[in-house]
């Protein structure tokens, strides 16, 4: 297995920035919150006579129908707070752990919809003279908001056919942002029918407050966080480009100046959504890992071309502005639980743990930093870790080679006389000992976790981050 090491001999202990530790209670909290909304809003339906009307199959169809549509409702609205970008959220859950979230309750809600809409239909058809067809029609035209309802469901719709993997593979991020955000849409064409005319909405002076004040919460987080509070820091902070530096070929990096920029509270390994007030195209963020730990006064992230958004980098011109939103994640040291670390990158992937390598309170021998990369063209920052590592006494691994063909592996086809695991503990004997910081292809993080769990870490000592959209 190609490998280079260098830093074992050196081993000063380095000061570094003090990262403060991310609550646990702030994702138990989230938690319990959530149920309790699901709780409150079932206890609504039972208080609404749900369970009553369970007794023919009319009262069935239709009450079932009606929990159907209010889970939903509570699960869309969860859906937009969860793509508010609140900070605390991002903190507590951490990108992987949020976008899963993200796509269950996603699912769930659509089909809960579909649920609501089948089984209403049905009852009410049940019950009238019109039939069927007559009753679809009649609650197109004469119910109020009901245009509004299905306009909204034909956006969800949308949003859900293109977030089915197959789908979401065909499509360029942009494509798929921009049909994203009619996920907001989507919610707010279904307002106007659910409040109007929703029977559990309108059937107490707590249940319409509850409902309303759950839709004014969602629509300001998503108002101050996605609008306002990048707007203020644009004041506050005045960012700019400074620096626009090829890397390597499809590689830039990129270093934007302003005021103020320690309020941030950014630390190494977490990332940003940026938009650079180029021309065509600012409305949407991307998110980029910063590549070096923040001094106060700059921010620097380095990143693959790997769409329209991404090759507009390398054409940046010094002085542009720019808006961010972050930071964000739990690649950072504030999650770290161990004294040992072990930092695992692929390819563009290892940007964020060269910022972890140079913010993390350290030791001699505490950090072993592993660079994955299938030829020595993809070296990307290799001198920077290189220096980085000998400065402060950690370990710097290259793993060079194409992936080992016929298994799903972490390593190159030279090392595929050895299983994962065992090639883990070669190049880092005490990993069990260790936090292990992962990033980079979404299957090759999957290898390495499943490489470190057999390596006796457990996931609690596992730390990873998902941008595959």
């Amino acid at each position: 297995m190609p490998t280079r090491r260098t830093g074992r001999h050196l081993g000063a202990t380095v000061r570094a920035t003090r990262v403060r530790r991310v609550p646990s209670w702030w994702r138990d909290t989230s938690v319990a919150v959530f149920w309790a909304v699901l709780l409150f809003v079932s206890a609504l339906w039972v208080a609404g006579g749900g369970v009553q009307a369970l007794t023919t199959v009319t009262g069935a169809l239709t009450s079932t129908g009606r929990l159907s549509g209010l889970i939903a409702s509570a699960l869309l609205l969860v859906q937009v707070f969860l793509m508010a970008r609140i900070p605390w959220f991002e903190q507590a859950w951490g990108q992987d752990q949020l976008a899963r979230t993200h796509r269950l309750v996603g699912f769930t809600s659509f089909n809960l919809l579909w649920a609501h809409i089948v089984l209403i239909t049905l009852g009410y058809a049940a019950a009238s003279p019109l039939g069927l067809w007559g009753t679809i029609v009649d609650f197109t035209l004469n119910y109020p908001g009901m245009l509004l309802a299905i306009a909204g469901t034909v956006a969800l719709c949308m949003v859900v056919v293109t977030s089915v993997k197959r789908a979401r593979r065909r499509l360029r991020y942009e494509s798929w942002h921009l049909i994203h955000l009619y996920g907001y849409l989507g919610a707010g064409l279904a307002l106007p029918h659910q409040l109007w005319t929703g029977q559990e909405f309108l059937a107490s002076t707590a249940s319409t407050v509850f409902w309303w004040s759950l839709y004014a919460v969602c629509l300001a987080a998503v108002l101050v966080f996605r609008v306002g509070v990048p707007l203020a820091r644009m004041g506050r902070h005045r960012l700019r480009v400074i620096d626009v530096r090829h890397e390597a070929p499809g590689v830039t990096t990129v270093t934007v100046a302003g005021s103020r920029l320690a309020s941030l509270a950014a630390h190494g390994g977490q990332f940003f959504h940026w938009r650079f007030l180029d021309g065509p195209g600012w409305t949407r963020a991307n998110p980029y890992s910063l590549s070096a730990a923040p001094d106060g006064r700059t921010l620097r992230f380095t990143a693959a071309h790997a769409g329209d958004g991404s090759s507009r980098l390398a054409a940046l011109r010094p002085g542009t502005k720019v808006l961010v939103e972050g930071p964000y994640g739990r690649m950072h040291a504030g999650t770290r639980t161990r004294r040992k670390v072990l930092l695992m990158g692929a390819g563009i992937g290892i940007t964020p743990m060269r910022a972890l390598l140079e913010g993390l309170p350290q030791g001699r021998g505490d950090v072993t930093i592993v660079h994955r990369v299938s030829t020595k063209a993809d070296l990307v920052l290799d001198r920077e870790i290189d220096a980085l590592a000998k400065e402060r006494g950690a370990h710097y691994v290259v793993v060079e080679g194409h992936r080992a063909p016929g298994r799903d592996s972490w390593l190159p086809a030279s090392a595929a006389h050895l299983t994962d695991s065992e090639a883990l503990r070669h190049l880092c004997p005490d990993v069990a000992e260790r936090d292990v910081y992962l990033c980079g292809a979404p299957a090759w993080m999957d290898a390495a976790r499943n490489a470190a769990r057999e390596a006796g870490v457990s996931s609690a000592h596992i730390h990873l981050e998902r941008f595959a959209y």
